[in-house]
């Protein structure tokens, strides 16, 4: 296509949602976007892999009926009638059984709490689904919750939840993003039939159409100032843009343009995260009558269990019943450095815990897929330490995870910050 003048030349490392979504919108204007990402497809974590009829993904996903801008871009797409949406059971594993709470009336009937405690729960709970925003900013969830919904519930329900998502940092989250997981959250589940691939693949073809190109298998290695434009050095050459938006993590980032100034480097390194491991199973029966478990009970060395065919059934996989056991973990963790088998064989007694019937046997295939950069530890004052989009590099922007705040990471937002990028930095 021909391009009109003035418009400019740009490279995007990473072929997530975010990245994607900032190409496809640089390419609708009419300028020339280069896409650089090291997989062998797009999508980032919510990409997926070949699994019966369909595509399966690495990591669970889903999306609620918030999640305004992902729908927008399936229908965008021409893919909103494969969207498809669900009431599965959500539920709580607290003292050797699962407590559904996936309604009002449900955390009113959880068992391990007294009828007070509940009755506060969900006074607590409703209190946050209303309110159009965090009740203080200042403050920890801990602290908010222990003050509002009580010390028991705060210890049976939201500490092993907060502990196996953070770790060590579990009492210091701050509470805005306690807040935006409970008001934003739904009880009806979205699913793209078929799997998240499609709507990667999409964007892909559509970029493509527009006359600009995605390249796979593609590592870049340095980003450099020269001449007046930004040189985007990689496995498969060197090549020269007028701009360059990395939605890489920040700490990639920060390594790959040695040009950033120190003072620049040493703020913004501080912003931390947990790396990501899913093990996933292709079972030849139904573990569970349950779509996501939270195991709170102690002791699981994985959380949570997805059953993701509980949400959409065996169809697409041929038959298969298809296990998530999630786990967020320190980068040094060497849990992370575990084959499949020796997982399985760890995980197997606590599988037992759930379904005493379980047995290594009815296990088809396994996979396992780690990822480095994958929840930000969002605790007080996590907003100001974010690294604007713009950087000291002329022409270099950045816009990532770790700046989706107070919301948590995930498809829509990388979709919703794509646009604002786009639309009011760009």
């Amino acid at each position: 296509m021909r391009r009109a003048t003035g418009m400019q030349r740009w490279a995007v490392l990473g072929a997530g949602a975010l990245g994607l979504t900032v190409a496809l919108r640089l390419a609708e204007r009419g300028d020339e976007v280069i896409i650089y990402e090291r997989e062998s497809e797009p999508g980032g974590l919510a990409a997926g892999f070949p699994l019966g009829a369909a595509h399966l993904e690495k990591f669970y996903h889903h999306l609620f009926r918030t999640d305004h801008s992902a729908v927008g871009l399936i229908d965008e797409l021409g893919l909103g009638d494969r969207l498809e949406w669900h009431r599965p059971v959500t539920a709580v594993f607290r003292e050797g059984r699962a407590w559904p709470m996936d309604s009002a009336r449900s955390v009113l009937q959880f068992g391990p709490l007294s009828p007070l405690e509940r009755a506060r729960l969900s006074a607590g709970l409703a209190y946050l689904k209303l309110s159009p925003s965090s009740p203080d900013n200042a403050e920890t969830a801990s602290e908010w919750i222990r003050r509002w919904m009580g010390n028991e519930a705060y210890r049976t329900l939201w500490e092993p939840l907060l502990r196996s998502k953070f770790g060590e940092h579990h009492d210091s989250i701050a509470m805005p993003w306690f807040w935006a997981r409970v008001h934003l959250r739904t009880s009806r589940l979205g699913y793209l039939r078929g799997g998240f691939q499609q709507l990667y693949d999409s964007l892909a073809h559509r970029i493509a159409g527009l006359g600009s190109t995605v390249m796979l298998d593609t590592t870049v290695e340095e980003v450099r100032p020269e001449a007046g434009k930004l040189q985007v050095r990689t496995n498969r050459g060197n090549d020269r843009f007028d701009a360059v938006v990395s939605t890489l993590p920040g700490p990639l980032t920060l390594r790959l343009v040695p040009s950033l100034p120190e003072v620049y480097k040493e703020r913004y390194a501080t912003v931390d995260g947990l790396a990501a491991m899913c093990l996933v199973l292709a079972l030849d029966r139904r573990l569970t009558d349950i779509y996501w478990l939270n195991l709170n009970d102690d002791g699981f060395p994985f959380q949570p269990l997805v059953e993701h065919t509980n949400l959409v059934g065996t169809g697409d996989y041929d038959g298969r019943h298809i296990v998530y056991l999630g786990n967020y973990l320190p980068v040094a963790s060497e849990l992370l450095r575990a084959s499949p088998a020796q997982l399985l064989a760890a995980f197997e007694p606590h599988l037992k815990r759930i379904n005493p019937s379980f047995r290594t046997s009815w296990v088809m295939e396994t996979w396992l897929f780690r990822a480095p950069f994958a929840q930000p530890i969002v605790t007080p004052g996590y907003g100001r330490r974010r690294a604007p989009h713009l950087t000291p590099v002329t022409g270099l922007y950045v816009a990532n995870m770790f700046q989706i705040f107070p919301q948590d990471r995930g498809q829509n937002y990388s979709i919703r910050l794509a646009d604002h990028l786009v639309q009011s930095v760009l």
